[in-house]
Parts: C-alpha cells; structure tokens; sequence
C-alpha cells in the first residue's frame, strides 16, 4: 500500500469556509476581506487589541539533508492544542518561490500536519511576495531615475547599495550591469538582486506595527550614499518614495487568515529567510493570535542559532513580545547525521554515530534556555528508530535540562503531537519562562557580534574582513551602531562553516561585511560564503510539477 504524498493528502481533504473558521476565533465579516472561500485578510485593528494567549516558539537544531521537520512539528502542535480543547492558533511563515522550485519543493508542513490551501499558499497566495517585489522595484527605479534626470542628490552610483529583487533563485543575476545601450537608457552601473526574503521591504513588512510604522520605516531605507568624503547616507524618503511604497503594501501588510489540515485557525504571513534574514512571521500576525487565541504556535527559521537568536534579540524587542515557553524540534536522523552517519546508512542503528551527534542537541538546549526559556524536545519520530537510539537522545536532553517527547505529527496529525502539546501546557501551567534578551542593543557592534558567536554559536569570538572594519566605522558614524544584529550565516553548522557539523569548538566567525538595513531597524553582519540570492540545484522540483487536465497539480511536495 502506497503512502499518500503531502499534496494528494492536503487534495483529499475537506476544508471548512474560512468564515466558519474565524467565526471559532470571535472573527465576524466585518473583520475579513475574502479572498475566495478558504483564505482571508483580517484587519489591522485585530491586532491592536489586547493579547490575551501565551507564546510558544517552535525551533530546531541546525537542519541536515535527513530532515527535522519543525513546520510540520509546527501545524501539528497546534493542531495537537485543539484536540485538547485548547484554543489554539497557528502563525507561520509565507513560503518563497525559490525553494519551492528549487530544493523544498512546498514549505506548508507535512503530511497529516499542513496548512490549506498548500498549494494557493506555496504558489501566489493572496499576492504579499508580488506586492514586496512591486514596492521594492519602485524603489530601484525611482533611484536610477533620479540619476538619470540630474541627480540632485549627489549619489555616487558606485555607493548604491539598494539591489533589485526577485523571488525566484537565479543565481545569474548575483551580479549584472545595467543601463547600457546609450544616454536615454539610464546610467551605467553595476547592479545585484536578493530574492525577496532577504529585500529589505520583507524584513519592513514582517516588524512594521501599523501604516504609520510601515510608511516611517520603508522612509529609512538607506539607498547609497554621496560623493565625497563625508559620505552622506541617502534614504528612500530623499526620494519621496515610501508613500507609493506603503499603497503598494496596503493590503500586503493585513495578515492572512487560513486553516489546518484539521480545520484550526492559522495566520500565515510574511517570509523572510532565517539565514540571511531575521527568519520569523509578522509582528501583526503573531499580536493577532495572541488577540484572540489563548496558546499562540509560532516559528522561527532554520536552527536556534539563527531563528530563534532572531526571534529573542529582535522580533521580541521590536514586538514587545514575551514569549512563554518554546519547542527544539530534533530527529535522530539528523543527529546521526551530525555525528558523521551517511545519509544512506540512517536506517540502521548507530549508538556512536549518535553519541557523537547528540551534542549538537545539547548545544541548541543551552541557547533556547540562555533566554530564559522553558523548553521541550520535540523527537520527531521515524519507524526506524529504535529503542536504544531515543533513551540515549532523551537522556541527553533530560541532562541538558530540557523536556522530551516524541511526536509523530507528520503520521498522525494532531493526535501524534499530544505527548508534546501536554509538557507544553506544564510549562505553562507552572507559570512559563522568564525571556529576556542576551545582549544590550545600545551594545557597540563589534561587542554585540562577539556576544551572539560566544554565547550562541559557541565560537570564540570573530574576524573582521579590512570592507567589515570599514562598514562599522561608517555604521556607527551615521548612527546605527545602537540597533540589534541580524547574523548572516550558513543555517547547517553552529559556526560559519557548512562543513562543521556537531558542536565545533575553538573556532571564530569571519564576519565579510556589515550593512545596515535601517528601515527594518538592524544591521546585518554576513558571515562566510552565505548568499542573498541562491541558485538552483542540479535537478530542480519544478522538473517534476505540472498542472493536470481536470486542473489540479502534481509534483508540489
């Protein structure tokens, strides 16, 4: 008997009108704006109102090529929540269509514990990626305009610093020339594009609180700089541009309003990168759930070093969000991997192989509690770990000072995260965590970076490129060297070394630039080889999608 694949179980399942899916949350028509019968924008109003429900944080140990699931473990949870009777809402991310046609192939959970419907929300959804790329484009041409008519700012197309965006991965347009063809076809100069999770107007977008806050910060968009010595940063509100830029995101920033696979409330929106970017959902969508839910899920890209670090140092501040308790999702598969198993060999029983591994869990534990934070392992479970395999990993994580239970979300939906959801709901009822922060942000730049390596990578500090040195003096001359630190880095090791997997030690990150991403409200600190625009693997998932002749399509996870 053949197992279902993801979208022909999300195909096979009954969906309930959003409407009727709001209306369990206290959500009239007055609140919506449909967007068909299974999708919704709510109104920004909702998340004025007061919070009432308790935050979890989903999170996980870096990924591996054998999967950890922390989506999945995601949907699930909350899924789980309802089955207890809990009144249980769900924000997550809006996938990009880069992975999805490049390696992921669809990012809305998996198997018995999705989001609906997987494939409107892998694909266009309610058009917040198009509406980003539109306001970011704006942007792009109105600056290479003033150029061309004058520039009577005095920018130096050399110092431009804001690129062009596309959310696709095309790694031919990393780096390109421009405006050739002559004096009517603009000035020539050299360009780059991010894929829209790292554009700066989804970092906006995902922190920004109201319109106002929206419009103030795409305003602070530090597009380049002058001519001359000084060096006087030019914004995008130099260019009257952030009114066009807020109409264009008017309907962009209302969070979307879809369902689980068991019908829950889910609040699915905005997609930055928790590699290059800071990794989490929107301020608006998570203060939403927290209006009208009484246990919020949420999650945060890749492992604890990069989303969750992320999620605390600035989501939290910004959002002036305290979380309750959190979930470190892990799978023996992974850590096998990490202690040098080959992916081909996962299948069998390795006590060493895991031995070795399981420090990486340990290694994650410790972050998420340096917050403050009560947690719970979550052992994704695989029908080929054996008994001896999860003794040792719940050992390890009883010793690390964390909770552990297995979930089998993927398998069994909600009913397969009910272990979890009840040690969750412990947490909560002794009381929650104690979050704070693990750095000042008034810090210097330097001594905030060394402070997220030490503490959270478990390096011994870091290395500066002679163009790094460089970029903090001038970020802290214009006055941004007061504001949190968004670390660019490789999401598959603890250090900036792809390569380096467990828990390396002994080791400095190599921080290649710093730039500031003032409209966000942080600066980003690129570490390594990491990359703002990926390309595609040598055999695309779009290789295997298409649309059938009844309509429906295939090949999407």
């Amino acid at each position: 008997m053949s197992v279902p694949s993801d979208i022909e179980i999300a195909q096979a399942a009954k969906l309930r009108p959003i409407t009727d899916v709001a209306k369990e949350i206290g959500l009239g028509p007055d609140d919506l704006d449909l967007y068909g019968k299974y999708k919704a924008k709510v109104s920004l109003e909702l998340a004025e109102r007061p919070a009432k429900g308790k935050l979890v944080l989903v999170t996980a140990i870096n990924p591996t090529a054998a999967g950890e699931g922390k989506t999945t473990t995601s949907v699930g949870l909350a899924q789980a929540f309802r089955k207890l009777g809990k009144n249980a809402v769900l924000c997550i991310r809006e996938p990009s269509l880069g992975p999805v046609f490049g390696v992921k192939g669809g990012a809305a959970g998996g198997g018995y514990s999705q989001v609906l419907p997987m494939d409107d929300i892998n694909l266009h959804f309610t058009g917040d990626f198009h509406a980003i790329s539109s306001a970011h484009a704006l942007l792009a041409a109105m600056l290479d305009n003033h150029l061309q008519q004058g520039n009577a700012l005095n920018i130096d197309p050399r110092r431009i610093t804001w690129p062009r965006t596309i959310d696709m991965n095309d790694r031919a347009l990393r780096k390109v020339v421009i405006g050739l063809g002559g004096p009517a076809e603009g000035v020539v100069r050299e360009e780059r594009f991010v894929i829209i999770p790292a554009s700066e107007v989804m970092a906006i977008l995902a922190l920004a609180t109201s319109f106002d806050d929206l419009e103030q910060r795409l305003g602070n968009i530090i597009v380049g700089s002058t001519y001359g010595a000084d060096r006087k940063p030019i914004y995008a509100r130099d260019l009257n541009a952030q009114g066009a830029m807020a109409m264009l995101l008017k309907d962009a920033i209302r969070p979307n309003l879809v369902q689980t696979l068991e019908g829950g409330p889910a609040f699915v929106h905005a997609g930055p990168f928790g590699n290059i970017a800071h990794g989490c959902n929107s301020i608006l969508a998570t203060r939403a759930g927290l209006a009208v839910g009484d246990i919020v899920v949420t999650e945060a890209g890749f492992g604890s070093d990069l989303g969750a670090e992320k999620f605390f140092d600035i989501k939290c501040r910004f959002g002036g969000l305290k979380p309750d308790a959190a979930v470190l999702v892990a799978t023996i598969r992974a850590l096998k991997m990490n202690g040098g198993a080959k992916k081909t060999e996962l299948a069998k029983e390795d006590l060493d192989a895991l031995k070795k591994g399981v420090v990486n869990l340990e290694h994650h534990i410790a972050n998420v509690r340096q917050f403050g934070m009560e947690l719970v392992v979550a052992l994704n479970r695989f029908h080929t770990d054996t008994d001896a395999e999860i003794a040792m990993v719940t050992e390890a994580a009883k010793k690390a000072g964390a909770r552990m239970a297995l979930s089998e979300v993927f398998a069994k939906g909600g009913e397969g995260g009910i272990a979890v959801a009840n040690e969750v709901l412990d947490i909560l009822a002794k009381g929650g965590s104690k979050f704070a922060p693990i750095y000042d942000a008034k810090l210097p730049i330097k001594q905030k970076i060394d402070t997220i390596v030490k503490k959270v990578y478990g390096g011994d500090g870091a290395e500066y490129s002679a163009k790094a040195e460089r970029a903090i003096a001038y970020l802290e001359s214009i006055g941004l060297g007061e504001t949190p630190v968004c670390m660019a880095k490789t999401q598959y090791s603890l250090s900036d070394d792809a390569t380096k997997l467990g828990r390396p030690t002994g080791f400095k990150v190599t921080v290649n630039d710093v730039y500031p991403v003032a409209g966000a409200g942080f600066i980003v600190a690129q570490c390594g080889e990491i990359m703002t625009m990926p390309g595609l693997p040598k055999v695309p998932a779009a290789e295997k999608m298409r649309v059938l002749k009844d309509g429906s399509i295939t090949g999407l996870f």
